[in-house]
């Protein structure tokens, strides 16, 4: 089975490198250079590939996106019809992924921004002690991501909350599910945590409504997708101080335009989609197990649901 492998140039050799580890057998062909398309059965991708031009790849029987994230391939035109696309779920993806949120839950909750702005300021001053059993975290989205997240907070003595599109349990996170739900958990949220798959339903979720139904002064964390902000709207809710800062991971379009308003406002923390890499040694051995099961005609692991969008 040939196996093409897409992703970008400063990875395309570690990725290689790992598959090949699992199992030397394979025959791994890295675009553009793909040869015969007859010979291509599995299509290893990341964001930057082109869904129409899988269409080249006659024999082509699985797609795995290089991440836990899968919107990007299912943007029309999409897969090959009747191709099944896998997803990551790995342990280091999420752990890095639940740093990521910890780094910045605590970055707010302890000061940090106000403790910056001081020490610029040659300021020696200590600000009231934060209360972290009073401070209420708001996650959208417990999935595998956001289940780990929460778990996190939890365990730091931060009271946890969880939103989920349908009605879900996690022990000791308290669930909020549907549009009542989402209004009921905001409006008690000092820090929203947005871990959610882009879909058509949770498109600009964080929105001027959204925001304006979470307390004055709360938090937003967005390591989702762009397009669950919808920038204008947050921007306004911070120059009105209804926000008090946000930390974005996430951007539509990607890269951050150079004179995008973020990049330079004093209240909103920029990373370049960098929140949770995937390590391509810590992956690699559940795409080569699902190389091998569509080699063998048995059942994939980690199947994205078209009908979900996840």
């Amino acid at each position: 089975m040939a196996v093409l492998l897409s992703t970008k140039a400063a990875t395309m050799q570690a990725w290689k490198a790992a598959l090949l580890a699992v199992d030397p057998s394979l025959d791994i062909r890295l675009h553009p250079d793909a040869g015969d398309p007859a010979e291509i059965e599995a299509a290893v991708c990341w964001t930057q590939h082109d869904m129409a031009e899988l269409r080249r790849y006659p024999k082509l029987r699985l797609l795995v996106s290089m991440g836990a994230g899968v919107d990007h391939l299912l943007r029309p035109p999409g897969p090959p019809p009747g191709v099944p696309v896998a997803r990551l779920k790995d342990a280091r993806l999420t752990q890095g992924m639940t740093e990521w949120v910890l780094l910045n839950v605590l970055r707010f909750h302890r000061q940090d921004l106000e403790y910056r702005a001081q020490q610029a300021a040659r300021l020696w001053e200590e600000l009231p002690a934060p209360d972290t059993a009073k401070r209420r975290v708001g996650i959208l989205g417990l999935g595998e991501l956001g289940g780990a997240a929460a778990d996190a907070l939890r365990a730091l003595g931060f009271p946890v909350m969880g939103w989920t599109r349908r009605p879900r349990r996690r022990e000791g996170v308290e669930c909020f599910h549907g549009a009542e739900g989402l209004s009921a958990m905001l409006a008690r949220t000092d820090i929203l945590v947005c871990l959610l798959p882009l879909t058509p339903e949770t498109r600009g979720v964080i929105n001027a409504r959204s925001l304006a139904l979470l307390p004055r002064g709360a938090f937003v964390i967005n390591a989702a997708r762009g397009g669950h902000v919808v920038a204008e709207d947050l921007l306004a809710a911070l120059d009105s101080g209804h926000i008090a800062a946000a930390a974005l991971d996430v951007f539509e379009p990607e890269p951050l335009p150079a004179d995008h308003p973020f990049w330079g406002h004093p209240r909103v923390l920029v990373w370049p989609h960098a929140a949770s890499i995937t390590i391509p040694e810590s992956a690699a051995p559940q795409v080569v197990e699902n190389i091998h099961r569509a080699r063998e005609g048995r059942p994939l692991i980690n199947l994205v649901d078209f009908a979900a969008g996840y």
